[in-house]
């Protein structure tokens, strides 16, 4: 913290890569590879299993339970995790906000029943759903000190109506909040003071 201001953390923090080796007892490997590609690969391997938890249970439960936004917020979580923005309150309520939002402009356009535009294209009330979600979704994240720049492809999501049915945009949220719980667990083993909620305010 500098400045009064929460640091965000970067790639390649020297406190981050040690402390997750040392506690998966795999100290060995910082003698033979430099932090970088050591990095690269905990980002990969996060990805591979976040992307296979959600798909598997999208399978199982026949619901969309991975969609574009999860991959932006996944990439936070892991390569910058204690921004402001990566947090668990930022990242849920943003989400929630983009859907909100996504569902709210295409119910003022009268599109909640209509195809999404990738099947049928792109007219004048769905641009208007579009950009009116993309707006409030911006705003209300600032608003309500929530700002998590993947909910913005959250909304988008939900607006050109490729995910519309209100069952599902719950579900949505639930993959946000096990992605959440999953960031929580790794980032707490990497030894890092990641938030349960949200960062502690600056003296």
């Amino acid at each position: 913290m500098t400045g009064g201001r929460v640091r965000p953390l970067k790639l390649l923090d020297p406190a981050v890569v040690p402390g997750l080796l040392a506690r998966l007892r795999l100290t060995r490997l910082l003698g033979r590879f430099p932090p970088r590609p050591i990095w690269a690969a905990f980002m990969f391997i996060n990805g591979f299993i976040t992307i296979c938890i959600l798909s598997g249970v999208a399978e199982l439960s026949n619901t969309p339970f991975i969609f574009p936004s999860l991959g932006p917020t996944a990439i936070l979580f892991f390569a910058t995790p204690l921004s402001p923005s990566a947090s668990p309150r930022h990242t849920i309520i943003g989400h929630a906000i983009g859907i909100v939002c996504g569902y709210g402009a295409l119910v003022l356009t009268g599109l909640q029943h209509h195809p999404a535009a990738l099947q049928v294209g792109v007219n004048e009330p769905r641009i208007l759903a579009a950009a009116l979600s993309l707006a409030a979704t911006s705003a209300l994240m600032i608003l309500l000190k929530a700002a998590h720049p993947p909910a913005g492809a959250t909304t988008l999501i939900v607006s050109l109506g490729i995910v519309t049915r209100p069952f599902y945009l719950g579900v949505i949220e639930i993959a946000v909040a096990l992605l959440t719980v999953q960031a929580v667990v790794i980032n707490r083993l990497a030894g890092l003071d990641y938030p349960f909620w949200v960062a502690r305010a600056p003296d």
